[in-house]
């Protein structure tokens, strides 16, 4: 997914020449070919995060549409001043690519674990925060956040995750995609848990449950009607992330739901991340596995929600 996003950086770059792209002590290698052709819009700075966010911040003033990338809680978590002053409060058109959302970087411990990037970018006013489900999708976005009006945060997964969207299902930001139709469960997920939600899906339709998922690439801003409408006509809601239980997905959708005034609103389980330090090191997998957001855990889950 990471290298997928950042060759469409450079393919906008050759359609569009506000387009440059800022990188934060990423190795040798990123971009070669960006480098070569455009190297009046290519920046690899050292380990100066907060610096780079002054810079894309200072380009987007003079026309250009930045593309910042480096590992996600570096440019959420230690940017985060930056972000909001620099960026968001003058509604400039930065684009911002964290290497690792979730837990993608667990052999590392909790110093680079992005679990709480979410709730950290979609509580800023003006900012966009998408988490695509695969390559493919990633694909299907980055097109579209090149005249986005708004500061746009993209979390990456860790790469060769397996692909599940269509093209057919097409992409706009903001605009969810409803992957299973529920019966009376309905899955909410977002970025590479749409594929464990999918997965956990049917082995309930082995079970004879007929379990919905709703994939909301986009968390903010959050497809509200496709969102209501869908709650409007089930029993039970079941989020699903890579992140912290405080702030992200799940509380996002559970706004919406109380604002919204339904007379019937479905009963929410928050499936996540616990909200504590990491304290072990491993796998991606194993670490979800043991938070138990494997798909197995998952489909067991609604069972005994649903008795």
């Amino acid at each position: 997914m990471r290298k997928t996003s950042l060759n469409c950086v450079y393919e906008l770059a050759q359609q569009d020449e506000r387009v440059l792209f800022v990188g934060s002590d990423l190795g040798s290698g990123i971009l070669d070919e960006m480098k070569q052709e455009f190297p009046e819009r290519y920046f690899m700075e050292g380990v100066s995060e907060q610096n780079i966010i002054g810079m894309a911040a200072g380009m987007a003033m003079e026309g250009f549409i930045p593309y910042v990338n480096t590992i996600a809680t570096f440019l959420t978590r230690r940017c985060y001043e930056q972000v909001f002053i620099d960026v968001c409060l003058h509604k400039l058109p930065v684009r911002l690519i964290g290497n690792g959302g979730g837990v993608v970087y667990a052999p590392l411990g909790p110093t680079h674990l992005a679990t709480e990037d979410i709730a950290l970018m979609r509580s800023i006013p003006n900012m966009t925060v998408v988490a695509p489900c695969d390559a493919e999708e990633m694909k299907r976005l980055m097109p579209k956040t090149l005249d986005w009006p708004n500061p746009v945060y993209i979390r990456l997964a860790k790469g060769n995750d397996a692909v599940v969207s269509r093209e057919e299902h097409g992409f706009s930001i903001g605009k969810g995609i409803l992957m299973r139709t529920p019966g009376e469960v309905l899955f909410v997920t977002t970025g590479i848990m749409t594929q464990r939600a999918l997965i956990a899906a049917e082995h309930l339709e082995n079970e004879g449950i007929d379990v919905g998922v709703l994939h909301l690439h986009t968390v903010k801003p959050l497809d509200k009607d496709l969102l209501l409408g869908l709650a409007s006509k089930i029993s039970l809601l079941v989020t699903v992330e890579e992140h912290t239980l405080c702030g992200g997905l799940g509380s996002a959708v559970l706004e919406v739901l109380h604002d919204s005034m339904l007379k019937n609103i479905p009963r929410v389980v928050r499936l996540g991340l616990p909200d504590q330090f990491a304290r072990e090191y491993g796998s991606q997998d194993s670490f979800l596995d043991n938070c138990g957001l494997k798909p197995e855990l998952l489909a067991e889950e609604v069972k005994r929600q649903i008795g």
